[in-house]
């Protein structure tokens, strides 16, 4: 069973930091473009980054640009973000999902597999 469970949500004060993690089970990833996405009550999913199959190249959401690093370990079949300087509005579920292709996209038709889904609190 193919899955990415998501690791690391919680409550934090603005300012704050996190780190998301993401592990893959019943296939590798490593070839894949891995995104994360969040979304918060009554909004749509949005992207907030992504990062290439080697890790070489990534793609941030303006809003996150300077405050998230995307980062992965294919050897560990794994994705993190770290957040720093967090805001309520970051607040929402944060997901992570494998891409169909190798590099980076932002669509969320373009991602195949999702992982559940982890809560991120910020309070001001």
């Amino acid at each position: 069973q193919v899955q990415l469970v998501e690791f690391g949500g919680g409550l934090v004060q603005a300012g704050g930091s996190l780190r998301l993690s993401c592990a893959g089970s019943g296939r590798s990833f490593s070839r894949d473009a891995m995104g994360w996405f969040r979304q918060a009550p009554g909004k749509e999913r949005e992207f907030v980054a992504a990062i290439n199959w080697s890790g070489s190249m990534a793609s941030y959401a303006d809003s996150v640009k300077g405050r998230f690093t995307i980062s992965r370990d294919n050897a560990k079949n794994t994705v993190y973000v770290q957040m720093n300087s967090l805001k309520p509005e970051d607040t929402a579920v944060y997901y992570c999902a494998a891409a169909k292709r190798s590099f980076v996209v932002a669509g969320t038709d373009e991602y195949a597999y999702w992982g559940q889904g982890t809560q991120v609190t910020v309070s001001s």
